[in-house]
C-alpha cells in the first residue's frame, strides 16, 4: 500500500496584492463622503427628497450620533467619544496591521477587508469632524420585518460594512469547511 503525499505550495502575496485592494477603501471613503456632502447641500435635515418604488425607497436627510441602530446615542459625550469615535479608530488601525501582517487572506478576503476599513473609516470622518452626528440617507421599507416599518437609514458606508462584512464571514465559513474536507 503506498501513500500519496500531496504538497500544496500556496504564493506568498506581493507588497501590491496587499496595497491593490486598498483603493477599494479609498474609493469607498470618497463616495460616501461625496454622497454625505450633497446630501447635506440639497436636502434640509429631517426630510425626505425623493421616493422610489412608491415608498419602497426614500432618499433622506438624518443625523446618527450613535451606531448601528442608533445605538450609543443617548450616551454621554464622553462615553460616546471613547466608544463611538477612539475604540473603533483602534480597531480599525489593529485590522490594517493584520491585514498587512497576514499573508493567508485570498484576493477575494482582502477586498472585503478593504470595504469595510473604507466603510468604518468613511463614518468616523463624520463622527470626528460633524458634531451633529453621522450623516444617513437610505431609507428603505421594511414591511414590518423585526417590528420594523422602515430599516434604519444608513449611508454608503453603512453599505459596504454590512455587505462586505457578510461576504467576508461567508468566505471565511467556506476556507474553514475547504480545511475541514482536506483534513
Amino acid at each position: 500500500m503506498t501513500e500519496q503525499i500531496v504538497v500544496e505550495f500556496k504564493e506568498t502575496p506581493t507588497v501590491w496584492h496587499k496595497i491593490i485592494p486598498m483603493f477599494l477603501a479609498i474609493g469607498v471613503i470618497i463616495a460616501d463622503q461625496i454622497t454625505k456632502l450633497l446630501v447635506i447641500t440639497n436636502i434640509p435635515l429631517y426630510t425626505v427628497k425623493a421616493s422610489f418604488f412608491g415608498d419602497f425607497l426614500r432618499i433622506v436627510h438624518v443625523r446618527n450620533l450613535g451606531a448601528a441602530f442608533s445605538m450609543g446615542a443617548t450616551f454621554s459625550q464622553t462615553m460616546r467619544a471613547v466608544a463611538l469615535l477612539i475604540v473603533p479608530l483602534i480597531v480599525l488601525i489593529i485590522v490594517i496591521g493584520i491585514y498587512f501582517r497576514n499573508n493567508d487572506f485570498s484576493g477575494f478576503q482582502r477586498w472585503m477587508i478593504c470595504g469595510v476599513i473604507g466603510g468604518g473609516f468613511g463614518n468616523l470622518i463624520d463622527r470626528f469632524f460633524r458634531p451633529a452626528g453621522v450623516v444617513d440617507f437610505i431609507d428603505v421599507k421594511f414591511y414590518g420585518l423585526f417590528g420594523f416599518e422602515r430599516f434604519p437609514t444608513f449611508n454608503v458606508a453603512d453599505s459596504f460594512i454590512t455587505v462586505c462584512g457578510i461576504l467576508l464571514v461567508i468566505s471565511f465559513l467556506h476556507a474553514m469547511k475547504n480545511e475541514g474536507a482536506k483534513k
